[in-house]
């Protein structure tokens, strides 16, 4: 016999058509990707997008020929405003954010003070949405690898990097709650995708090379999320009736242990892009992760960063989200698999100067 499930099927995705449109972050990884999808599917009116310089300006330009261009410093109240002007009723997208700091205080500088004055300047604006991209760091790590965090999930911010996106979204419903202003929070984990950054690159580089380094057994769990996903889940967030007031989480459909990530980079790098790869791995004890992470504390107590150990700190953890409220509330489709989504990565490093 065969079980009916007894669950509501998703419900086919809203998209509202948006006269005005701005994005934060539009030169960054994710937003070259967000522009992408709009220049493709277009479904505002007008776009514009924040830079942080001339060189930024030209990324954008290339992603979107048609994005106007406000170049600035999100934390500089005089370039909130020049983004939000003229924006009535219009949404913001606000992907900006810092990863990898130099000093631990430009983590709240950037991610929690310049959330904060955006916010200000679009409520003056009359913007009617803002859309926070956040993380899945202020939920810290699974309490063990067949679980999955949801919209419900406690929060247990790793490190400072998570503490900063939790006092964003603490800040975010600070101000939904206030009434003058509509806001959604995404909380998206490891994505991968075209527009990526030397970093990645450099991923793709050690699986060649037989120097990925797997902690452990390899059978941690990470969710990531393409970013033409993203970017979907984004706009859906954006337009969205329902959206208001929510926080989703965004990634794909299901969560990739370490060794099927590193393993379909390999496959594809030498099956389909011709590269000669090593067959190797950098194997290292779980325990390897666990004195990173107590170095990486040690580092960060002191006002530092240091990109590498937080990096290592995460290898042997599971970081895993169910998008089912996306799916339920907002008709998300994450069409995009991982086998997919790194062979057009791949695709795209290979264009634009190759491994």
């Amino acid at each position: 016999m065969i079980a009916l499930s007894t669950e509501p099927p998703p419900s086919k995705p809203v998209v509202r058509g948006l006269e005005r449109l701005a994005v934060t972050g539009a030169a960054g990884w994710l937003g070259q990707n967000l522009l992408h999808s709009l220049a493709v599917s277009p479904v505002a009116e007008n776009v514009r997008g924040l830079a942080f310089s001339e060189q930024e300006r030209a990324r954008i330009r290339s992603a979107n020929p048609d994005v106007e261009t406000v170049v600035g410093d999100l934390r500089k109240e005089a370039t909130v405003r020049a983004l939000c002007e003229s924006m009535r009723d219009g949404v913001i997208i606000h992907t900006a954010g810092l990863i990898h700091p130099q000093r631990i205080r430009d983590l709240y500088e950037v991610n929690v003070d310049g959330t904060r004055g955006l916010l200000q300047a679009a409520v003056k604006a009359g913007v009617r949405r803002v859309v926070v991209l956040s993380s899945n760091s202020p939920c810290g790590c699974n309490p063990h690898r067949d679980h999955l965090f949801d919209e419900e999930s406690r929060p247990n911010p790793y490190m400072h990097y998570g503490r900063s996106k939790l006092a964003m979204e603490q800040v975010v419903h600070e101000f939904q709650e206030n009434g003058k202003l509509e806001t959604v929070i995404i909380r998206a984990p490891w994505f991968y995708g075209p527009f990526q950054p030397a970093r990645q690159t450099l991923f793709f580089q050690m699986v060649r090379d037989g120097k990925a380094p797997l902690v452990g057994d390899g059978g941690n769990r990470r969710s990531m999320a393409y970013t033409g996903n993203l970017a979907s889940g984004l706009l859906l967030a954006a337009t969205h009736p329902a959206a208001a007031g929510e926080t989703y989480w965004i990634a794909d459909a299901v969560p990739y242990t370490m060794s099927a990530v590193i393993d379909t980079v390999e496959r594809l790098l030498e099956t389909e892009f011709g590269q000669t790869c090593r067959h190797g791995r950098m194997r290292l004890p779980g325990f390897v992760s666990d004195v990173a992470e107590v170095v990486d504390r040690g580092i960060q107590a002191t006002g530092f960063y240091h990109q590498k150990m937080h990096v290592l700190s995460e290898m042997n953890k599971t970081i895993a989200c169910s998008v089912e409220k996306a799916r339920r509330e907002l008709g998300y489709q994450p069409e995009v698999a991982l086998e997919e989504g790194m062979r057009r990565s791949m695709q795209w490093v290979m264009e634009h100067g190759g491994l």
